[in-house]
């Protein structure tokens, strides 16, 4: 067995790779994030604190590190043989690829949010068992609640406010209603074979929005089948692979979905490079991006349910979101044609001529120019 994964259950983005890896069927250990293993092994590889992270034993005296979970993902497909997770056609690749930031960096906003609201004590006593857990229930309590004050704190930068909670839930609400809509027909996002979007989605509505036992409750409530999604596609597959939908066919019950993006999230991002184009001016012998270009205004929530609230500027969306515009600008005659003609069909027109101002990679496990 030559992976591990360091990480945790109460881990958004190690559900999101856990998944991933039980349907590759590769075999992996896990380590759990302890206290011990941050000082032992993730800061003195990584540099700073974070899960999930992917230890290869390939053979040479140090192995390898991988810590961004679409990076791990993508480590995993280039070395291991079997289906891909990543579709063949180049419109479906497209919708995926917008999948997979959609969930990642948009879901992760209900997701915080019902985490910290409504399960906050399971959630503690979750991270205190990861952390500590060799301590007595009670003391493990205590001891992460510094942690658990940090990132509950961090619901502002998320754009999360006591103004903008009632337009968080209600858009959550239709994402729901879509998502359950489609899996009426679907097994997954693109057919019967989960893709790269499909483990977007995985992380906060597995780890969070289902573990969790109050945002799980209204999960099993307002679609089932979602829920019931979120076990599969996080439960060992046995070899099920499963196969996409051919002609390169985008479901008619997806693109609720993808039009949530192009009205949610897409204003965001298209905000967020202008911030990145003016930190990039103002900063030329700069090479690490911050985590945080600032604060902007952002539309929050679905439609008329939808609030303007003060958010962090995240670059970090950037760096997906240019996975997507490469794959774009690979396409070439009528496969082009088509992925625009879905771009405009979702309203995220605006696409077609995007480029970001800088490149941008990731380099030493950070956000760098490219």
């Amino acid at each position: 067995m030559t992976y591990t994964l360091i990480g945790t259950a109460v881990s958004l983005y190690t559900g999101k790779v856990r998944g991933y890896l039980r349907w590759k069927n590769v075999a992996f250990r896990e380590q759990l994030s302890t206290v011990e293993t941050y000082k032992s092994v993730i800061l003195p590889r990584i540099g700073w604190p974070v899960v999930p992270v992917l230890l290869h034993d390939d053979g040479s005296a140090r192995g390898i590190v991988v810590q961004d979970t679409t990076e791990i993902i993508d480590y995993v497909e280039a070395h291991e043989p079997g289906p891909s997770v990543y579709p063949d056609g180049p419109v479906q690749k497209l919708a995926a690829l917008i999948l997979e930031l959609f969930g990642d960096e948009w879901l992760v906003i209900p997701a915080m949010h019902y985490r910290w609201a409504y399960n906050r004590d399971f959630a503690q006593a979750e991270f205190g068992a990861t952390s500590y857990p060799d301590l007595p229930p009670d003391e493990r309590f205590a001891a992460v609640q510094k942690s658990v004050d940090f990132f509950s704190g961090a619901l502002p930068v998320l754009g999360i406010a006591p103004e903008s909670v009632a337009a968080v839930e209600a858009s959550f609400e239709a994402f729901l209603a879509a998502f359950d809509a489609h899996l009426e027909r679907h097994d997954f996002l693109f057919g019967s074979r989960p893709s790269i979007g499909d483990y977007g989605f995985l992380g906060p509505l597995y780890a969070h929005l289902l573990r969790d036992p109050a945002s799980g409750e209204i999960m099993e409530r307002l679609a089932p089948r979602v829920a019931g999604w979120a076990r599969r596609t996080h439960a060992p597959q046995h070899g099920l692979t499963g196969g996409f939908l051919g002609n390169d066919d985008i479901p008619p019950t997806l693109i609720p979905m993808l039009e949530m993006f192009a009205a949610q999230q897409l204003p965001v991002l298209l905000d967020t490079a202008v911030a990145l184009a003016e930190w990039a001016d103002a900063n030329p012998d700069l090479t690490e991006l911050p985590r945080i270009l600032g604060f902007h205004k952002a539309m929050i929530g679905h439609r008329d349910t939808s609030v303007e609230a003060d958010r962090a500027i995240f670059p970090y969306p950037l760096w997906m979101l240019q996975r997507v515009t490469d794959h774009l600008a690979s396409l070439q005659g009528g496969a082009r044609q088509d992925a625009e003609k879905m771009l405009r069909s979702i309203g995220a027109a605006k696409l077609i001529d995007f480029s970001l101002p800088i490149r941008l990679k990731r380099e030493n496990f950070k956000l760098v120019r490219g």
